[in-house]
C-alpha cells in the first residue's frame, strides 16, 4: 500500500516552501553583499565567495573582494542572524504569555541586556567579546524576572505585562544612561549611544561565529518545543492537561529567548519592532502552528533585517544610519496596519 496522496501532497508543498524560503534568504544575502555606497556587481560577489570558500581562482579587484568578504558579507550574515533570533523570541514570548504585544524590546529584555553589556564594557566586568554576551544575558534574565514580578503584583491581564515591560524598559534605560554618564569618557559615550540604536558597522567574521550558532541553536531548541507552544496557546492549564511539563518548558524557552536576545544585543545593540511585527506578519502568511511558524518567522525576520541594513547604508548618501532607526521607521507603521486589521484588544 503506497503513501497517502494527501500526505505526499503536504510533504511536497512543505518542500516547495522550504526551497523558496532558502532561495529568498540566499537572494537577500547576495543583494546585501552587493548593494551599498560602492556598488559591487552580483557576479563579483559570487566569485568572491567561490574564491574564499572553494579556493577558486577568479581574477578580481582586491578592493572589491575585500569590501565583499571582509565587510559586507559578514555584516549581512549577522543581520540575518539578528533578525531570525529576534523574530523567534517574539513568537515564543507571544505564545508563552498569550499576549500579542510581547517581544524582547517591549518587555524590557533588550533594555536589560543593553544594561548588562554596557556595564561589562564600561566597568570592565569580564571584558572582551566573551564578557559582553554573558553580561547581556544576565541583564536580560534580571529584566525579565523584574518585569514578571511587576506584572504579577499588578494583577492578571494582557495590559499588566505590557505596562510592567514599559516600566522595566525605562528603568534599565536609565541605569544604562547612568553607567555611561558616570564611568565613560566622551569617546566611549558617543560610541555606546550610537551602538544602542543598533549598529552593524563594526561587525566582522569573529562576530559571525557567535551570532550564527546562537540563532541556529535557538531555532533548534524552539522547534523542539513547537508542540508545547501550540498547547500554550490555550493556556498553562490546558498545556499541563496535555502532558506538557509547564514549568520546565517555560524556563527553557525563556532562557533560550534571553540567550538569543543577549547575544544579538551584545553584537549590534538594541533593535525594536522586529520581534513584534515579524511574528504577526508571518502568522498571516503561514498560520499559527509553531512547527511552520517558527522557521518561517526566522526566515522572514532574517530577510527583513538584511533589507533594513541595505536601506541603512543607502538612504542617506555618505552616511550609515543606525539600523534600529530603519526598523522603527518601517516597523511602526507596519505594526499599526497589522493591529488595525486584526483588531487586537488588550
Amino acid at each position: 500500500m503506497g503513501p497517502c496522496p494527501v500526505t505526499v501532497r503536504r510533504l511536497s508543498t512543505r518542500a516547495s516552501f522550504t526551497l523558496a524560503a532558502v532561495a529568498l534568504l540566499a537572494a537577500a544575502l547576495w543583494l546585501g553583499a552587493a548593494i551599498g555606497e560602492t556598488a559591487i556587481p552580483l557576479d563579483v560577489v559570487a566569485k568572491t565567495v567561490a574564491n574564499r570558500l572553494f579556493h577558486a581562482a577568479y581574477p578580481l579587484d582586491p578592493i572589491d573582494e575585500g569590501i565583499v568578504w571582509s565587510y559586507r558579507l559578514s555584516r549581512v550574515v549577522v543581520a540575518a542572524c539578528c533578525g531570525a533570533a529576534l523574530s523567534l523570541s517574539g513568537v515564543v514570548l507571544q505564545s508563552l504569555l498569550r499576549n500579542p504585544l510581547a517581544d524582547p524590546y517591549v518587555l524590557g529584555i533588550s533594555a536589560g541586556a543593553s544594561t548588562g553589556a554596557v556595564s561589562v564594557a564600561i566597568l570592565g566586568i569580564g571584558g572582551g567579546l566573551v564578557g559582553l554576551p554573558l553580561g547581556a544575558f544576565a541583564g536580560a534574565l534580571i529584566a525579565f524576572c523584574l518585569v514578571s514580578l511587576l506584572a504579577w503584583r499588578a494583577g492578571s491581564g494582557a495590559a499588566a505585562i505590557i505596562l510592567a515591560g514599559v516600566a522595566g524598559s525605562q528603568l534599565f534605560h536609565a541605569l544604562t544612561a547612568f553607567v555611561v554618564t558616570k564611568a565613560a569618557n566622551a569617546e566611549q559615550a558617543r560610541g555606546i549611544m550610537f551602538w544602542l540604536l543598533g549598529n552593524l558597522s563594526g561587525v566582522r567574521w569573529p562576530d559571525v561565529t557567535l551570532a550564527l550558532p546562537a540563532a541556529l541553536i535557538g531555532l533548534a531548541l524552539c522547534l523542539s518545543q513547537a508542540r508545547a507552544l501550540d498547547a500554550f496557546a490555550f493556556g498553562r492549564d490546558s498545556a499541563a492537561s496535555l502532558g506538557i511539563p509547564v514549568r520546565r518548558t517555560y524556563v527553557l524557552l525563556i532562557g533560550v529567548t534571553a540567550m538569543m536576545t543577549a547575544v544579538m544585543v551584545a553584537l549590534v545593540g538594541s533593535i525594536g519592532f522586529v520581534g513584534l511585527v515579524i511574528p504577526h506578519a508571518t502568522r498571516m502568511l503561514v498560520g499559527v502552528r509553531h512547527g511552520v511558524l517558527l522557521p518561517a518567522s526566522a526566515i522572514v525576520g532574517a530577510v527583513f533585517m538584511i533589507l533594513a541594513d541595505i536601506l541603512s547604508r543607502i538612504i542617506v548618501p555618505g552616511q550609515v544610519l543606525p539600523i534600529g532607526v530603519v526598523t522603527a521607521l518601517f516597523g511602526a507603521p507596519a505594526f499599526a496596519v497589522i493591529m488595525s486589521q486584526r483588531r487586537t484588544r488588550l
